[in-house]
């Protein structure tokens, strides 16, 4: 049986994604190019890999196989490579950087001052959801993720980099702006719109309502931060993010955060990886960074005052 490397590469990202578009994007190939090494491989080997039901592809018994030999023919190759950049040292080499979509909002900042001091390094940012998260840090298909609270179920090393404190925000002229210490059962009479279903922010949100035995009546539901602003902008509901999201909306009046018994629920953010994964110099001297700075780095964009405090003149505001 020959088959070449190129070969098992495609077929593993196939195989990961049981898509041949999806697994043409992430390797920057055409989709008939794809479909030509798949089928070469099939050839090579004498067995179907894939199944197509339609519009979904499956692997077949021999493609569950060769998926677990590519996998690990995969990491070894990732290892070979991490061990040829330790031989360079942290001035050089690649990062793969997983994060959750609010993370998005100060990463940035934290990744700006980290490539300053490293200048000929390569990052490569992936925003998505916390499942598409979890997933990835099961897969190990990247070096560090940043996200909420680490499932109990992974064997991951988690740190503490920053506080995510979660606020309920309004329009401006939403009844209850400006009013100090509102009682946490008032927001039984309000209606929410809330993040998908698998979103931390959705899971924190409903874990303490259910905690407090407070009712959450749950309007739109809504996959992304920046349309839930737009939707509390636009008076359909109150909506609970993190404070993380908010600076632009805050310095422009367009939102406020009200000042309720309990709130905010402080969460932290956490960088991670499964637990025994050889890092390569970049992906360790990154993590040092976050656990080391980032906490200082942002703290000036973490501490945006509540609508009272505004209304008031505290902290400076008014």
């Amino acid at each position: 049986m020959h088959f070449t490397l190129r070969q098992l590469t495609v077929f593993e990202a196939v195989a990961r994604h049981l898509s041949f578009r999806r697994a043409a994007e992430e390797l920057h190939l055409s989709q008939p190019a794809v479909s030509m090494q798949i089928k070469q491989l099939e050839s090579n080997v004498d067995l179907p890999l894939f199944d197509h039901v339609g519009k979904r592809v499956f692997l077949t018994e021999a493609g569950e196989e060769m998926y677990h030999y590519s996998r690990a023919i995969a990491e070894l190759l990732a290892e070979a490579g991490e061990v040829m950049e330790e031989l360079k040292g942290a001035r050089r080499g690649r990062l793969a950087l997983s994060v959750a979509s609010t993370v998005n909002y100060f990463a940035p900042t934290l990744l700006g001052t980290f490539c300053k001091r490293f200048p000929d390094i390569t990052i490569r940012l992936d925003v998505t959801n916390r499942m598409t998260l979890l997933r990835q840090l099961e897969d190990n298909i990247t070096d560090l993720v940043i996200m909420g609270q680490p499932p109990e179920s992974h064997d991951l090393e988690a740190g503490i980099i920053l506080d995510n404190p979660l606020v309920i925000i309004a329009p401006p002229d939403h009844p209850l702006a400006g009013e100090k210490n509102i009682p946490l059962a008032r927001m039984a009479e309000e209606t929410f719109v809330v993040r998908e279903r698998g979103s931390g922010t959705r899971g924190a949100t409903e874990r303490f309502f259910q905690e407090h035995g407070i009712p959450l009546n749950k309007g739109m539901e809504i996959a992304s931060n920046e349309a839930i602003k737009q939707s509390v902008q636009a008076g359909l509901g109150l909506g609970l993010l993190s404070r993380d999201t908010l600076a632009m909306e805050l310095a422009l009046n367009k939102l406020v955060i009200l000042d309720v018994e309990g709130l905010p629920i402080v969460r932290q953010w956490y960088v991670m990886h499964r637990r025994g994964k050889r890092l390569s110099p970049v992906a360790r001297a990154f993590k040092q960074f976050l656990l080391a700075e980032a906490r200082g780095l942002l703290r000036a964009e973490m501490t945006a005052p509540t609508a009272a405090e505004a209304k008031t003149g505290k902290d400076g505001l008014v």
